[in-house]
């Protein structure tokens, strides 16, 4: 696990962003961009999905990430070939390395107010092993993390 990544996530969650949020800030800022509107939209998968702590977060944010890379944008633009099995992969890792996809089964039931990240104590060594993951399957397949261009 890198000291680096674990502060960041450390960092982002303390600035109050959910585990879905802190996955796709910290591949947008090793790009060196930002993307407002798409971390805002994110908040509607925050805490297993609309609080419900159904489908993880940090789940959903992996496959967002694997979606900015291998993903469809535009009319013009086909999502590549490799997308689905992408997807797969770093799900079935996900299921089986935390025995869930629920957030429910993977923190235990908890209740979420608005704006509540008490939880990321529990969910932060989740998103660094989660992240480190994203990069190694897209890494391995040909895709260079941190630069979309070049792809």
């Amino acid at each position: 696990m890198s000291n680096d990544t674990a502060f960041e996530v450390f960092k982002l969650s303390a600035s109050g962003y959910c585990c879905t949020q802190v996955m796709l800030k910290m591949a947008l800022d090793v790009e060196g961009t930002e993307n407002e509107d798409l971390i805002k939209s994110a908040n509607g998968l925050c805490n297993g999905i609309g609080g419900r702590q159904r489908t993880c977060g940090i789940l959903t944010g992996g496959i967002m990430i694997i979606g900015l890379y291998a993903g469809r944008g535009n009319e013009a633009e086909m999502y590549k070939d490799n997308f689905g099995i992408l997807v797969r992969e770093f799900t079935d890792w996900f299921e089986d390395e935390f025995e869930s996809i629920d957030c429910v089964d993977i923190i235990g039931v908890q209740q979420f107010g608005d704006g509540e990240n008490s939880y990321m104590v529990k969910c932060g060594d989740i998103i660094v092993e989660s992240y480190e993951k994203v990069m190694q399957v897209l890494n391995k397949t040909g895709y260079c993390f941190g630069d979309r261009n070049g792809n």
